[in-house]
């Protein structure tokens, strides 16, 4: 028995003197591979174990194995994990991680209602970008989509027009057919489509990352996503606590200071973040286009224990901001490229006609219920309140110099005193600035059920409503010498119907003061839209291979009131009109081994019409258009291949996307009462083309190359689209002024006419060197081609009564480049960032859009440099 003892316990302790001798410990630092600054809090895990380390302040880390030798895996947030091999002790030395391509981890509240690409096995065409990357390049005097630019298919145009007054085409497809997402919530216009990205100013300094899903997308809900679906990740409540102040200058004046601070979450489960700007510039880039705002976030989270989570975030970016229109080139060569044909002087000092200021809180209240480890529910209650609107031209008395092509304000004023009587005008012989105001009460509530039955099995199931009522008047901003404006000009008006009041282009102000009915003038008039959906998908993952079935089905009510007296059938409320519209979606997928992918989707939209084209005179009539409008089909194939090594990414997508029974709207220019177009007494046009055909055929790809031991990294793009118009279809042409239509049965054949506003084929590529410790630059170059006009309905009409056919217009190709310097640095225990841009490095002149009015011009060189200082 003895033995047997003495036995066993040399058995024993050979068995851990073997396993101890086994033990090796490995250490290393991890940084980030862009900018070479650590990184704290990083896991490294011993693989096939639970046994692992986070890393310190500076990045270090030591492990001890609990094997001589296998892998340690090395990952952190935002960033792609790395895998390392050990045969004994070994220190790795410096480990660079690159930036990840997902956004799985990014999200740390309401992930069950933000449709992110990585929530799902079968893939789409996506790209990311993350907020790091943003906020160097995208920050200050630029706009929010430069974010995107280098992106396959994404083009942005009219960054001249004013801050916040670019446009962002995706596919080929502008922004009322793409729809764009704030933490899973729709924010495209209800009323139309559309995005204002003034009212999202702020976005560059909010946003934690954004993803662009092309083409059929991984969003659940029935929304307008024919072009793609771009899902803006903004910040909640941050987990760490910490902060930082910036402060920014650019050229033309622009300054900004940004500050934020987090308070990190406390052991009672509660946690804050705060951020607060301003910005000011006294122009863009053109002449008369001033501007100022300002930015503030307040998110507070709390998180009582592993169940429940609730995060509370309000965010808003009210503004101001003068505005440059497109105009004949022309004028550009007699004024120069910098023209603004809407700004002038007034006693001295730079006025214009046309400001935009809004301002539009935006609050949401979420809440993430995990039921258990396969059942988990998120829920989210939102809200927003704008308020503000658009200041033009009021009456025939405006003078204009030709010597400078600008607005004579002075001369202005001095009529407008000579010709009142009384100190009060008319629509004859003055000349005001009034305000457009769209005021509007936006609420939504949307749930998301998520249930994994089992590895191979998972399903969801939500709910989307929304309830949305719009109004939309106008009133007088500036009286121009006057002290009262008499409104003449709708003849069933009372003669002494006199209008005594004005109100500030002020986004604060306009929260509240605005005028009351009786100070309202041309149009007064409300939409209340009321939205109501339902979603679910259906997934099954084996090996290799995943499947994916999704759909929607929603409800959509439309109703008008009108307030006006004396103003046509406008009175009262309209009829109430019901639409139901509905997706499905599906998709395959197959991953052939960790590195190489296959996907192919499928998907067809019935989206309801637009409340706007639903009315055949929106501003003053109740009537219907006829024919009833119908919900417009959307029917999409596409298909990809993915490549992901350890230092190469490749992303290959073709789609193919048929748009029918389309509706197409936009202005043109009339000519006034004296029959003469160019005149002061111009009016305003809209064409409505209805039954449009659109076919847009393509193929894109994306490559990105981080050499683990280089300090250059590469990255590249490309897209080549064949966008064509197909069919014959009816249109009508409506005097914007007057209400009067001018044609109610016009007819075009539209087949093989290329789809203008964005370029259908370009190309891009980017390079990072790592000059130094801390030490960056950045360069970007991008070629824009087969760009064509707008569609002219009135060309394309006159051609075919000439028995042509008619053909777009092909603007000139051009290339930009943009570059970038940043440098990392500690000042004590904390950091600093600088960061430098310039945008169009070699100040190339180019055409980047042409409207119906004119032709937008694109921008110079311009830039900003920043100093950040984190704590």
């Amino acid at each position: 028995m003895k033995n047997k003892i003495q036995f066993m316990f040399l058995a024993v302790a050979f068995m851990f003197t073997a396993f101890t001798m086994a033990q090796s410990t490995v250490t290393g630092t991890v940084l980030d591979s862009e900018i070479n600054s650590p990184l704290p809090s990083a896991s490294v895990m011993e693989k096939g174990t639970s046994n692992g380390t986070t890393t310190d302040f500076d990045g270090n880390f030591t492990l001890k194995t609990q094997s001589e030798s296998g892998e340690i895996v090395i990952s952190y947030v935002g960033y792609e994990s790395i895998t390392l091999t050990f045969n004994g002790s070994k220190n790795l030395g410096k480990v660079s991680l690159a930036p990840d391509n997902s956004l799985e981890e990014v999200v740390i509240i309401g992930t069950g209602v933000i449709d992110l690409a990585a929530g799902r096995e079968t893939p789409v065409a996506v790209s990311t970008i993350r907020g790091k990357d943003i906020q160097l390049k995208a920050a200050g005097n630029v706009e929010f989509g430069e974010a995107m630019k280098n992106t396959p298919s994404v083009y942005v145009s009219n960054q001249a027009g004013g801050f916040g007054d670019s446009q962002i085409f995706l596919r080929g497809f502008d922004q009322t057919n793409t729809a764009y997402l704030l933490n899973g919530q729709p924010i495209n216009g209800m009323e139309d489509g559309r995005m204002y990205w003034s009212n999202w100013s702020g976005m560059s300094d909010v946003a934690n990352a954004v993803q662009v899903q092309r083409g059929l997308g991984a969003s659940k809900l029935a929304i307008s996503s024919v072009g793609g679906t771009v899902n803006i990740v903004s910040k909640t409540t941050d987990n760490k606590e910490g902060g930082f102040v910036r402060l920014l200058g650019g050229n033309d004046s622009y300054g900004k200071i940004t500050a934020t601070y987090s308070s990190g979450l406390k052991e009672s489960g509660w946690a804050y973040t705060v951020l607060v700007d301003h910005w000011q510039a006294h122009r863009k880039y053109s002449e008369g286009t001033a501007g100022q705002g300002q930015n503030y976030l307040f998110s507070v989270g709390y998180k009582p224990n592993e169940v429940h989570s609730f995060n509370f975030l309000l965010t808003g970016a009210p503004q101001w901001h003068d505005q440059n229109f497109s105009d004949d080139l022309e004028n550009y060569e007699r004024y120069g490229d910098k023209y603004n044909g809407n700004s002038g002087f007034l006693d001295g000092e730079r006025y214009t006609e046309r400001r935009n200021y809004y301002h539009k809180p935006v609050a949401n209240l979420n809440w993430d219920f995990n039921i258990n480890e396969k059942l988990d529910l998120s829920t989210v209650l939102y809200a927003s309140w704008g308020r503000g609107g658009g200041t033009g031209g009021l009456g025939r008395g405006r003078e204009r110099n030709d010597a400078n092509g600008l607005i004579d304000f002075d001369q202005i004023v001095e009529n407008n005193i000579d010709s009142a009587t009384d100190g009060v005008g008319n629509f004859g012989d003055s000349y005001l600035r009034r305000s457009s105001v769209n005021n509007h009460n936006w609420y939504g509530l949307l749930s998301n059920l998520n249930v994994e039955l089992n590895e191979n099995w998972s399903f969801n199931i939500g709910a989307d409503g929304r309830t949305y009522r719009g109004d939309h008047f106008r009133q007088i901003n500036d009286f121009l010498g006057l002290s009262g404006y008499n409104d003449n000009y709708l003849t069933d008006r009372p003669s002494d119907y006199v209008l005594t009041e004005s109100f500030e282009a002020n986004p604060w102000s306009a929260l509240f003061d605005f005028a009351d009915e009786d100070q309202r003038y041309d149009r007064d008039y409300s939409e209340t839209i009321n939205y109501l959906g339902g979603f679910g998908q259906v997934e099954f993952t084996q090996g290799g291979f995943s499947a994916f079935f999704q759909g929607a089905l929603s409800t959509q009510s439309y109703q008008r009131e009108g307030r006006l007296v004396g103003v046509g059938d406008g009175l009262g409320k309209s009829e109430k009109i019901t639409k139901t519209g509905y997706n499905l979606k599906g998709g395959l997928g197959y991953k052939i081994d960790d590195k190489h992918a296959f996907f192919a989707n499928g998907g067809f939209y019935s989206r309801q019409p637009f409340l706007d084209n639903i009315f055949a005179n929106i501003r003053y009539s109740n009537a219907l258009v006829e024919p009833e409008i119908d919900n417009e089909e959307i029917s999409s194939i596409e298909g990809g291949y993915r490549f992901k090594g350890k230092e190469w990414r490749v992303n290959v997508d073709v789609y193919s996307t048929r748009w029918s029974n389309r509706f197409l709207g936009f202005g043109t220019d009339l000519a006034g009462p004296d029959g003469t177009l160019g005149n002061a007494d111009d009016e305003f046009g809209n064409y409505r083309i209805t039954d449009v055909t659109q076919v847009h055929n393509g193929v894109e790809f994306d490559f990105e190359y981080r050499p683990m031991a280089s300090f250059l990294s590469f990255r590249g793009y490309g897209s080549i689209g064949n966008w064509k118009y197909d069919g014959e279809t009816p249109y009508t042409l409506q005097n914007d002024d007057t209400g009067e239509f001018l044609i109610t049965d016009g007819k075009v054949d539209l087949t093989d006419v290329k789809v203008g506003n964005a370029p259908q084929t370009s190309f891009g590529a980017g390079i990072r060197a790592k000059l130094l410790k801390g030490l960056s630059v950045d360069l970007d170059y991008n070629i824009y081609t087969d760009l064509y006009e707008f569609v002219d309905v009135e060309e394309v009409a006159t051609a075919a009564l000439a028995g042509n056919q008619y053909s777009s217009v092909r603007l000139p190709a051009y290339t930009l480049a943009d570059a970038g310097l940043t440098y990392n640095f500690d000042l004590g225990s904390n950091k600093m960032t600088f960061r430098a841009n310039v945008y169009n490095l070699f100040n190339a002149d180019y055409i980047n859009q042409r409207d119906a009015f004119g032709y937008y011009l694109g921008i110079g060189r311009t830039f900003n440099a920043s100093l950040r200082y984190n704590f």
